[in-house]
């Protein structure tokens, strides 16, 4: 059956609300372009004058396609080499969806989006359309259909596991910027100690590289460990400009709501560092450099004005 222009005109409408779910529930913005595709196909292949609210269609189809996609991919992952981490996003990207409230803005945090790999593909359905974009119990249900008790039951674990995964409470954006500058001064000083104080005891540094880039497979779990990794990271080194063809230029961003530390080479960004921060120091640095894991944020990169580096490293 032909897609009107009308029925274009309404999918089109729904697709930047289609790949923020999609992209919650996935943790890959190319998977979710993915998905959003594959809804489209299945839009334009119905029959449009027997779906009576067009939204709630799409969200059900997307939705399924989705949860199918997650438990694949939960077995890919046994496979994948070294740390999975989500791929981020960087300030601005409509990917992100909605930030008016609280809940949707940590809902798509770097530190949310890794502890959502710990629940069912329901249980991350369920939360992610309940948390961040608001949708009734009733309506989760049909999506998925199961009852509304079922519904209200999975949502209350879901959210109970993410918040108990949940570093201690986080701070503002001018107080964490801050940290960032001192994390850096004391990162480059080639110094241990200053390190060590900006980090909580039980800080963590997760590297991906997807097999294609160096990372270390297990994570730098502890102050001490963590702040010799990055003094180790930053120091300069002929070997490490050989490696990424070049001295990299240092940025500080936004990635996912968290402050984020942006290395870019000739233009191109070959790593992005999400700090999870907190009231007690930094918890958590994830620092995504797979470069299958980057094309989106490369694209934004270089279509946005990005200011001069604070400096170049190593």
């Amino acid at each position: 059956m032909a897609m009107t222009m009308d029925g274009v005109h309404r999918f089109e409408a729904s697709r930047a609300r289609l790949e923020a779910i999609a992209y919650r529930l996935l943790g890959s913005a190319s998977e979710a372009e993915d998905a959003v595709q594959e809804t489209y196909l299945r839009w334009q292949a119905a029959d449009a004058d027997r779906i009576k609210v067009p939204e709630a269609w799409l969200t059900k189809v997307l939705t399924n396609l989705c949860l199918n996609q997650l438990t694949s991919a939960r077995a890919r992952r046994e496979t994948y080499v070294g740390q999975w981490l989500p791929e981020p996003l960087l300030a601005g990207d409509p990917m992100l969806g909605p930030a008016d409230t609280a809940e949707q803005r940590e809902s798509v945090s770097y530190a949310v989006l890794t502890l959502l790999e710990r629940l069912s593909p329901g249980e991350r359905a369920v939360y992610v359309l309940r948390e961040a974009f608001d949708y009734p119990h009733r309506e989760i249900a049909e999506i998925l259909d199961i009852s509304e008790a079922a519904c209200q039951q999975i949502y209350h674990r879901a959210k109970k596991h993410v918040a108990d995964g949940k570093a201690r409470t986080q701070i503002d954006e001018a107080a964490a910027r801050r940290i960032v500058d001192e994390f850096l001064a004391a990162a480059t000083s080639g110094r241990t100690e200053p390190l060590v104080r900006l980090l909580t005891q039980d800080a963590v540094a997760i590297g991906d590289g997807g097999g294609k880039v160096p990372a270390r497979a297990k994570a730098f779990e502890g102050a001490l460990a963590v702040a010799t990794f990055m003094r180790g990271l930053f120091k300069a080194g002929k070997a490490k400009r050989d490696l990424v063809g070049g001295s990299p230029e240092v940025h500080v961003t936004t990635a996912n709501g968290e402050p984020a530390v942006v290395a870019v080479v000739d233009g191109v960004v070959i790593g992005v560092m999400c700090l999870e921060i907190t009231a007690d120091g930094i918890a958590a640095f994830r620092n995504q450099v797979n470069p299958d894991k980057l094309e989106r944020v490369n694209r934004r990169w270089a279509a946005t004005d990005h200011g001069e580096p604070l400096f170049h490293a190593f």
